[in-house]
């Protein structure tokens, strides 16, 4: 029993390697480095020669070939000689009678993986390639034990025919083909990753030409309308109004993108939101009487305070607020109405409109990049806004009908 679970120590001691990459590797965009099997490997050849199994004090056997063999392969010739030197450095402080054969079996085996590990890159039967290597180091190793220590090897014939080629052949198959498959699962992931980046930008872009084309198509014919009748100065001035509006059309179109594009910055501080909705009342009023809007905002008495980028959490507000007041512009008495309120340790503020409403489609939508309610809207700021409050932990919740008005209740964690 003892010795069974020397091997299947042995067994996870490999393993070391697939294990880290899985762990280290699994959220990057780039897959494993030569310095990185050197130090997983390192590591597995440290605890295999610490742990090894042994049947007589002094002779050792683990999985030091497969190891050395596992960084040959994935770290190149300079990793190789790297951990054959380590393993001749380690077994030289460990000792005993078998540290000389063991250095004439890490020679002869590292020789044979020189030779077999370019063959392991191009053979498709890598299976019986990798059990086939792991036989060729047992057969090294058993050849060389039986010349220096006959009676010690006839003596435990059970375990040099059964344990090592066993811990070798499986050993070095497992590992070669668990990282294989997680290697090439990763490669996937990146090519993946990368053809969805560009499948995005491409589609931002042409979004973009899209968006931008029509407000300049707008200013270059009217401009040409004004070089046509340079004299009707009253028509002109009309196009002139015209082509500043579509301009700042064009700027808040951009606007828009960029702030969808620039990444979230981690500064989080607590941030007054009783005290931001009163200026964000004071900031937005403007707008929503140029809208014929009333714009209400009820606050409590006291601050209510959450963890947040302030900068953020104001062009969420923004967004939102204008939403709204945009939803209302074409209502008799349209009205927007804020109210802030803490209930059951959150900071709940809720936008609720009396504007036109969405159907149960629209809202499904809401929050997806490029979709919006509006004819010239580019849906971005609400996607912005979405992705600010899940950040920080907040929720978003929406109630709407048509023609009656909408409702957004955000959710905040709220900070005592």
């Amino acid at each position: 029993m003892s010795l069974i679970k020397e091997v299947i120590l042995q067994f996870f001691f490999v393993l070391i390697p697939f294990v880290m990459f899985n762990i280290y590797c699994r959220d990057k965009m780039r897959n494993f480095s030569r310095s990185f099997i050197l130090f997983t490997s390192s590591i597995s050849l440290f605890l295999a020669m610490t742990f090894a199994s042994s049947v007589i004090d002094g002779v050792i056997f683990d999985t030091r070939y497969v190891i050395m063999f596992f960084g040959l392969v994935y770290g190149g010739i300079q990793t190789g000689l790297i951990l054959l030197g380590e393993f001749v450095i380690y077994r030289l402080y460990l000792g005993g009678e078998g540290s000389i054969v063991a250095m004439l079996i890490a020679v002869f085996s590292f020789v044979v993986s020189l030779l077999m590990y370019r063959s392991y890159k191009t053979t498709h039967r890598k299976t019986i390639f990798t059990i086939s290597a792991g036989m060729v180091f047992s057969i090294v190793a058993l050849t060389l034990t039986y010349f220096y220590f006959p009676h010690y090897f006839v003596e435990n014939l059970t375990y040099h025919f059964l344990v090592i080629p066993l811990q070798n052949s499986l050993g070095i198959w497992i590992l070669m083909s668990l990282f294989s498959k997680s290697v090439s699962d990763k490669e996937i992931f990146i090519k993946h990753a990368q053809n969805e980046k560009i499948e995005t930008m491409s589609h931002v872009a042409a979004s973009l030409a899209h968006e931008v084309r029509n407000p300049l198509t707008a200013v270059k014919g009217f401009l040409r309308l004004m070089q046509e009748n340079p004299t009707d100065l009253t028509k002109n001035a009309q196009y002139m109004n015209i082509c500043m509006d579509e301009i700042q059309r064009t700027e808040m179109i951009l606007s828009e993108y960029l702030a969808i594009s620039k990444p979230l910055t981690n500064r989080y501080e607590p941030v007054n939101v009783a005290e931001m909705l009163k200026v964000m009342r004071a900031v937005m009023s403007p707008f929503a009487i140029l809208h014929n809007v009333e714009l209400e905002v009820r606050t409590p008495e006291t601050s209510v305070t959450i963890m947040a980028n302030p900068d953020e959490i104001k062009q969420v507000l923004v967004n939102f607020i204008k939403n709204a007041i945009e939803a209302c512009a074409n209502v008799r008495k349209g009205r927007v109405f804020l109210s802030l309120m803490v209930e059951e340790g959150k900071a709940i503020l809720v936008i609720k409109d009396n504007g036109v409403g969405m159907d149960e489609g629209q809202m499904k939508r809401l929050g997806s990049i490029y979709f919006s309610t509006k004819s010239s809207g580019t849906g971005l700021g609400l996607t912005y806004s979405y992705h600010v409050i899940h950040t920080f932990g907040g929720t978003v919740t929406v109630n709407s009908k048509p023609n009656v008005g909408t409702k957004f209740s955000i959710t905040f964690p709220y900070q005592e």
